[in-house]
């Protein structure tokens, strides 16, 4: 169907229409986008000069097709007016039509990409309580390597979806290599939140952006201006007065929190190198499949067969619960900038609270709500320093 209404396609003087975009050098210098229709018969200039109905209907037909008026010119001039005026210069020619404001489209699909990353949040607040309680009776490697089989089952309906093409990788090593931190990380906070509570755990695991940034500047050599460093100090004195070392507040244990932090953060680098090259998906099916590879090796010491009707259902739904996460969080980051949804990650913190009331009876003391406090302020302000940082690498 042309810019027409089909009523009107077949009779003279215009037989077929080309949709068009040109930007448009003005003679008082100023750069314009218009939208034009090209007749086959015709000339643009001729068309409107002689047939004024032809903008009406045309700018009807845009409104039918979702389009503003505005398209026709997006300087506002009259829409029967959107030939190449005499004295302007062509400087570009597009073949397609491109819509001149998409920016309420763009906030839907980002808004769709939060809702996505918000709901697999809250989703391993769950595996995460699951586990919690599992390791009652269970070994903490045991849960690990069900949570990352979980994954499996995710990468094979993505197989199965996409096929083979999301197993090519430019760099094999590093892939696995993500994989084998994820498992540890993932192992080391399961074995941490058997002792520690369970929004305390989650509190301190925030460090983890803080050191992806010091990594990302002595390994990657980013540049960290003196605005982040500052952010990077205030996050690590919140979590100092979330552990309160030495007082005896809080288990030992929540140091294992800190390593599983530090191998997250260690996998998040290599994310950012592997963006380069490999596409999400391809990352998160060498993660699963690498990360439940490592695990099986010493699950044959650990293994336990589930006995009770409990243990076998809260397994099958980690594993299940973490698959379901895990595509969520793809969806999310393929419709939205990462650092549109990484805010979002902070409401582990009300999921991990509200869990852990629920099911466990804890609740954070004073001092971890004022040290959990600084440090979500510091990691959205490290988030706005980051993207600011971005947009003047673009312009």
């Amino acid at each position: 169907m042309g810019l027409i209404p089909d009523f009107l396609a077949e009779r003279p003087p215009v037989v077929t229409v080309f949709k068009r975009l040109r930007r448009i050098q003005t003679q008082n210098g100023t750069c314009e986008k218009r939208y034009y229709s090209v007749p086959a018969m015709h000339s643009v200039h001729n068309v409107i000069q002689n047939s004024p109905l032809y903008g009406s209907l045309l700018r009807v037909k845009l409104l039918v097709d979702g389009l503003a008026p505005s398209a026709l010119i997006a300087s506002g001039q009259n829409t029967h007016q959107h030939g190449v005026g005499e004295g302007d210069t062509v400087i570009s020619d597009n073949s397609e039509l491109t819509p001149p404001s998409q920016s309420g489209q763009k906030w839907s699909v980002s808004s769709q990409g939060i809702a996505y990353m918000a709901a697999g949040m809250f989703l391993f607040a769950a595996v995460d309580t699951q586990a919690k309680f599992l390791t009652d009776t269970l070994h903490p490697v045991q849960i690990a390597w069900s949570r990352q089989f979980g994954l499996v089952i995710g990468v094979l309906i993505l197989l199965a979806i996409r096929g083979t093409s999301i197993l090519r990788t430019q760099h094999p090593r590093l892939q696995i290599a993500r994989g084998v931190l994820a498992a540890g990380s993932a192992t080391l906070f399961i074995l941490a939140i058997s002792y520690v509570p369970l929004a305390d755990a989650v509190a301190v695991s925030f460090v983890a952006p803080f050191i992806v940034t010091v990594l990302g500047a002595l390994v990657l050599r980013e540049t960290v201006g003196i605005h982040r460093w500052t952010a990077v100090i205030i996050g690590f004195i919140g979590t100092l007065i979330v552990i309160r070392p030495g007082l005896g507040v809080i288990h030992p244990a929540v140091m294992l929190v800190l390593l599983a932090a530090t191998l997250y953060a260690s996998r998040q680098i290599l994310s950012r190198v592997l963006s380069g090259t490999d596409p999400v998906t391809t990352t998160f099916t060498y993660t699963a499949l690498a990360g439940c590879a490592v695990l099986s090796v010493p699950l044959p010491f650990f293994w336990q067969w589930p006995t009770t009707p409990t243990e076998i259902t809260l397994l099958i739904s980690t594993a299940a619960m973490a698959a379901v996460a895990e595509l969520l969080v793809i969806k999310s980051l393929e419709m939205a900038q990462a650092v549109v949804v990484a805010p979002v990650h902070y409401t582990l913190l009300i999921w991990g609270t509200m869990y852990g009331y629920l099911v466990f009876d804890q609740l954070p003391d004073l001092w971890t709500w004022v040290g959990a406090t600084i440090i979500v302020a510091s990691g959205f302000y490290t988030l706005h320093r980051e993207r600011r940082a971005k947009k003047r690498k673009k312009s």
